[in-house]
């Protein structure tokens, strides 16, 4: 079974076990609708790539982890498009949670999303009950304080911040999750792992900016020009179309030389490179190839 059948049908399963007929059926819609149908999925089949080549020995283990990175992605996105925000409109190609229910329902959604999380990893725990507490530990602080996403979220409420530090918590905390969550998942030392996922983050949020900027909207799903709109740290606006390809040139060459030793490098390093480079929004895609 290929990698993305995998995470689509352990998140339909996490959705499908809160539709119980006790829970508020609008909200039931809600969750299922900023689950599905989903993005690129790029985290949670990180964390699967990861741990494959640690050996996987743990399957339903990984998966749960690379599904409660990526639900925890879905419930950023819900509260990012919130009106106290980004105010967007459209995600993923249709309208924002808020937009399609109502604002009440998207705050209720993001937080159940992020419960969710932890409750799809317990349900995944007999697989390898020792390497649970590793997991909700890389999980829980993707997502909180002192340097989650929670954590890169407020960086937009301070009156100064570092682009480096936005990006390596807006965006490089979950890819973290999911590289350490493969390793912690397959029984491999997880923290050997961070440097990759925080590298990939900053490059993939680098690359986001340069999309901000030079991408559609129908391409990409979401409006663009935010960045600039709400005067918002922009890896494209502080360093210039060309210096932000530049930068994410160099992050994604240290991103492969960070990749620790395990049996599947070469294959992971191929991988990376190759996912890497759908990045970019296709005009500039072209200009860099």
């Amino acid at each position: 079974m290929d990698a993305m059948t995998r995470v689509e049908q352990t998140l339909n399963a996490a959705v499908a076990r809160g539709e119980a007929a006790s829970c508020p059926p609008r909200l039931a819609r809600a969750v299922r609708y900023a689950v599905f149908p989903g993005g690129a999925r790029i985290r949670p089949r990180l964390a699967l790539a990861v741990a494959h080549a640690c050996g996987d020995d743990a399957p339903r283990l990984a998966e749960a982890g690379g599904a409660a990175v990526e639900l925890m992605h879905c419930a950023s996105l819900v509260h990012d498009d919130l009106p106290c925000f980004d105010d967007a409109g459209t995600r993923r190609g249709k309208p924002s949670v808020h937009k399609a229910f109502d604002e009440r329902l998207a705050v209720l959604t993001g937080d159940a999303l992020i419960v969710l999380a932890f409750q799809t990893l317990a349900q995944a725990a007999p697989a390898a009950p020792d390497r649970l507490p590793a997991l909700v530990a890389i999980v829980g602080a993707s997502a909180g304080l002192p340097a989650g996403i929670s954590a890169g979220q407020a960086w937009e409420c301070e009156p100064a911040v570092s682009l480096s530090d936005y990006h390596r918590e807006k965006t490089g905390a979950l890819f973290a999750a999911a590289t350490m969550a493969g390793a912690a998942a397959a029984g491999f030392p997880h923290a050997a792992w961070r440097e990759l996922g925080e590298t990939l983050g900053e490059a993939y949020q680098v690359a986001d900016d340069l999309r901000d900027v030079a991408g559609k909207a129908e391409d990409l799903g979401k409006p663009v020009g935010r960045d600039a709109a709400l005067g918002r740290p922009s890896a494209a606006a502080e360093l210039g179309v060309a210096g932000a390809m530049a930068r994410l040139d160099q992050l994604v060459r240290q991103a492969i030389g960070s990749i620790p030793d395990c049996p599947g490098r070469d294959d992971l390093r191929d991988l990376i490179l190759l996912e890497t480079k759908k990045f970019l929004p296709k005009g500039l895609a072209q200009s860099a190839a």
